[in-house]
């Protein structure tokens, strides 16, 4: 920990994420602050904070880096039937606060969750500027799950998902898949760290560098996101 950059607290300023450790992967600095600019300021590097109660702010770029691009997301046909068996109604940014709450719940088998209170206030406080977005996953007008995330351009990088009804995280998935689709053509979802139930989904893992290169292509593109939004079957 002590060879890690050391941010400064009210102005930091990021390292190359080529200067990330390689154990563990992607561990790049510690300090700095989660204002907004400086959240905004990683995420345009392909930097994000990832750290739990009683450590230091730790800010990470992995190598390689978990994408999914919206034209390989994969519907399996069991999915495909929930999805029409089901009168599920996809909403965004209507319960935000409440979608990172669910996010913090610990998992079965973890003790604990990375989503602090200091995070869940800096993510709302993307939210209120324009930033961030939920995606939310309803049935008969209860929250069943969804997912939040912070839009870079035409890249929306995903933080955290769930489900309180079976395979609503891969229905928002596949959603938020079909709007970027939509609505940008060329951008992609950052997945940050692959896990087994991305695999599913079809997501991939790329280079580091590949990964920046695509960023800085899709970062100045005028942001979109959709006040409504159809749920559609793919």
């Amino acid at each position: 920990m002590s060879a890690l950059p050391l941010l400064d607290n009210d102005y930091p300023v990021f390292p190359n994420p080529e200067m990330a450790l390689e154990d563990p992967n992607g561990l790049l600095a510690v300090g700095g602050n989660l204002s907004q600019s400086t959240l905004l300021d990683a995420y345009q590097q392909g930097i994000f904070p990832w750290y739990e109660d009683g450590q230091p702010l730790l800010w990470w770029s992995p190598n390689p880096r978990t994408v999914i691009f919206p034209e390989s997301i994969h519907v399996s046909r069991s999915l495909k039937k929930t999805l029409r068996a089901k009168p599920w109604e996809i909403r965004t940014n209507t319960v935000f606060e409440q979608v990172t709450t669910h996010c913090a719940s610990p998992r079965e088998g973890q003790p604990g969750t990375w989503i602090t209170q200091e995070m869940k206030k800096a993510y709302l406080g993307l939210h209120h500027s324009g930033h961030a977005h939920s995606l939310e996953v309803w049935l008969d007008n209860e929250l069943a799950g969804g997912l939040y995330g912070v839009l870079i351009g035409g890249v929306f990088c995903g933080e955290s998902m769930f489900s309180l009804q079976g395979d609503a995280s891969k229905i928002a998935l596949i959603q938020l898949s079909l709007i970027l689709k939509q609505y940008t053509q060329i951008g992609f979802i950052d997945c940050q760290v692959s896990n087994d139930h991305l695999t599913s989904m079809g997501a991939i893992e790329i280079p580091r560098a590949d990964f920046i290169a695509k960023l800085i292509q899709l970062r100045d593109m005028r942001p979109f996101w959709p006040e409504e939004w159809l749920c559609k079957i793919p």
